[in-house]
């Protein structure tokens, strides 16, 4: 699902809204866990999941063109842990298929 299909269903199960709403919410929410993360915390979305910055360390790489060893800094990284109850409802989907 893109932004704006989300921004559609949004409007679509709120008919009160006008395009402009929709799209600020959706824009407000994604914004608001991009800069929670961006500050180092974590966003809990209760029976949906969690996203964390992991950290990753420096390592040796490879270049997969050349073959030639690289050195990769260290770097933080977005991380999404799903909740129980949507893993539960995704794989009751998938077993009734």
């Amino acid at each position: 699902m893109t932004r704006s299909e989300l921004v559609i269903r949004v409007m679509e199960a709120n008919p009160h809204l006008q395009i402009k709403d929709a799209e600020l919410i959706v824009h407000t929410i994604l914004d608001e866990i991009s800069e929670a993360l961006a500050r180092g915390g974590r966003v809990e979305l209760r029976g949906f999941g969690a996203f964390t910055v992991k950290q990753r360390e420096a390592r040796a790489g490879r270049n997969p063109r050349t073959g030639q060893s690289v050195q990769v800094d260290s770097k933080s990284v977005p991380f999404f842990r799903v909740g129980k109850e949507l893993r539960e409802r995704i794989n009751k989907e998938n077993c009734e298929e």
